[in-house]
């Protein structure tokens, strides 16, 4: 089934054509028109299978036939999400998806003035799309009113579990006094969520679970390789050198590892990177990720915190410097690349010190991850390189597949 065969309004229909959608996801198939029927939804999907346009694209046009002019009388739904860089991220698509229509959309988040805010809010608005604190600033100062609100969607719900925002989650229902639908969307469930979810929709409430048997896109190969600490640096140096063109995301565990990293590989001669992490202002991470979406910086190094909020479609790599604490933020990380319909790749550099949190990881996959192993001349050329050290690090590792330049010069010599 097609969009264009879809109830929904032509103006939404266009701006889908637009942006290329011609063709529903799994979970915007089985979510749309359950969402357009006023159910409560409780959906789980893997990260970059398309959740934001599967709650986005019904929303939007129920709204949009329900006002009869541009003119907004009250919110009416808020879209409860863990980070800035998510909220502005399903910001944009809702913006991108309700061009043309009547709908109002409106991103709030910390980290900026206000005043600016405020008075946006006043002018009207039909959808939120709200980080929890300054929302409820603006809720207790009255700024914010949910009297009209009839549709509430939770998004990234086990990122926002984690990060103990369950209690405003239920303060948030309480105020909403007037019958309204929850929508209620998570890339990873767990006994928890699954308390927390069914406690915040209805009995009859749709349960959709897309891909439930594996938790990695099958768009994503994903590999670890045993590397020491202090060489992970060296080890990182030589893959950004072998894919000058690619884009490439860093993750590390801490934001001083992360100012680390980007110091080292400025040392190595790399000049466009960026980095975004907890200690950044707001400005300071639109800018970075800015540069990095419109491809002036090629990499970007960032912290678990904007792990969610990352989404680039045309990302090669994904490194993990550093493993993952938490094992389900591994699903989060490699879900950066791959998005989509494209292909992606991800290397986790793992040190003797992390073999726990490896076995963590592979134990919430349910599957080994496979190993990258390199011999002990490649791994020594690599920690102490020396002129004749081969250029592409994938040459090191044992039982590599030779590239195609090479393929080709053997089938010349044969």
């Amino acid at each position: 089934m097609k969009f264009d065969q879809y109830y929904i309004s032509t103006d939404i229909k266009k701006n889908l054509a637009d942006l290329g959608f011609k063709r529903p996801t799994d979970i915007q198939f089985k979510s749309i028109p359950s969402i357009l029927n006023g159910e409560d939804v409780l959906a789980i999907a893997q990260t970059g299978t398309g959740k934001t346009a599967a709650f986005a694209i019904p929303v939007i046009d129920k709204i949009h036939r329900f006002k009869t002019s541009k003119r907004s009388y009250g919110i009416k739904c808020i879209v409860m999400v863990p980070t800035r860089e998510l909220a502005l991220q399903i910001g944009e698509v809702f913006k991108k998806i309700a061009q043309h229509t009547k709908v109002k959309i409106f991103t709030l988040h910390g980290g900026v003035e206000q005043d600016r805010q405020i008075a946006k809010i006043q002018d009207g608005v039909d959808v939120l799309i709200a980080t929890p604190g300054r929302m409820f600033d603006l809720i207790h100062q009255s700024i914010i009113k949910t009297e009209s609100v009839t549709t509430l969607v939770l998004d990234e719900a086990d990122h926002m579990l984690d990060l103990g925002f369950i209690e405003d989650i239920k303060y948030i229902k309480k105020m909403l006094k007037r019958q309204h639908q929850t929508l209620f969307f998570s890339a990873t469930i767990n006994d928890e969520i699954k308390k927390l979810a069914y406690s915040q929709v209805k009995t009859a409430a749709i349960r959709i679970q897309v891909s439930p048997k594996d938790r990695i896109s099958k768009n994503v190969s994903h590999y670890v390789m045993r590397v020491d600490q202090d060489d992970k640096r060296l080890f990182l140096a030589r893959f950004l050198h072998d894919h000058p063109e690619d884009k490439i995301i860093v993750f590390v565990r801490t934001k001083v590892r992360a100012e680390r990293v980007i110091k080292a590989m400025q040392r190595e001669g790399m000049d466009d990177l960026v980095t975004i992490h907890g200690d950044k202002d707001q400005a300071e991470r639109n800018q970075a990720m800015h540069s990095f979406r419109s491809g002036a910086s090629r990499i970007l190094v960032a912290t678990d915190v904007s792990a969610r909020g990352i989404d680039v479609p045309d990302v090669n790599y994904v490194i993990n410097y550093d493993l993952p604490e938490k094992e389900e933020n591994y699903v989060h990380r490699i879900g950066r690349t791959g998005r989509g319909m494209n292909k992606g790749e991800a290397i986790s550099f793992c040190s003797s010190e992390e073999k726990e949190l490896l076995e963590a990881i592979q134990q919430f996959i349910d599957k080994p991850i496979e190993e990258l192993k390199i011999s002990k001349k490649g791994y020594a050329e690599i920690v102490k390189p020396c002129i004749d050290t081969p250029k592409d690090l994938r040459s090191m590792i044992l039982g590599a597949e030779p590239t195609d330049a090479k393929k080709s010069a053997k089938k010349k010599r044969g």
